[in-house]
């Protein structure tokens, strides 16, 4: 039987630039960059499981804003749900807890790292508004 794991993910934004996180050693899909998140718990909707996971990895208090995706990733034994959705930063500043590389990176550039697949339709949304922006 095919497992489904509902995960969520933070989109931060400053300017033009985006958040991302390396996944650190010892996780699945190790060294592969990813918006911020975690497991949706038993019970949670997925705005409360984003923002206990923001707090748990990051240290940060976050305000979850619109839903900005919905992917499915087929591992082959696994299947990740992801759901993406603009946040904002409320307090405190990021602190690497589990991952290896925090980075601030321009919408042009997000397509040059190495991202987990689940977050490569997200990336490909934020690089396609910036081109629409750009227009």
């Amino acid at each position: 039987m095919v497992r489904v794991i509902e995960v969520v993910g933070a989109v931060f934004t400053s300017g033009d630039k985006v958040f991302a996180a390396r996944r650190g050693p010892g996780k699945s899909m190790a060294g592969k960059w990813e918006f911020p998140g975690g497991k949706v718990e038993p019970g949670e909707s997925a705005e409360e499981a984003l923002r206990r996971e923001l707090l748990e990895e990051l240290r940060v208090d976050a305000a979850v804003g619109s839903h900005l995706a919905s992917t499915r990733h087929d591992t082959g034994d696994t299947v990740i749900v992801l759901s993406t959705f603009e946040c904002e930063l409320r307090g405190g500043t990021p602190t690497m807890t589990e991952h290896i590389a925090l980075r601030w990176v321009p919408r042009s550039e997000l397509h040059l790292l190495d991202w987990a697949p689940a977050d490569v339709p997200t990336v490909q949304l934020l690089q396609e508004e910036e081109a629409a922006a750009d227009d």
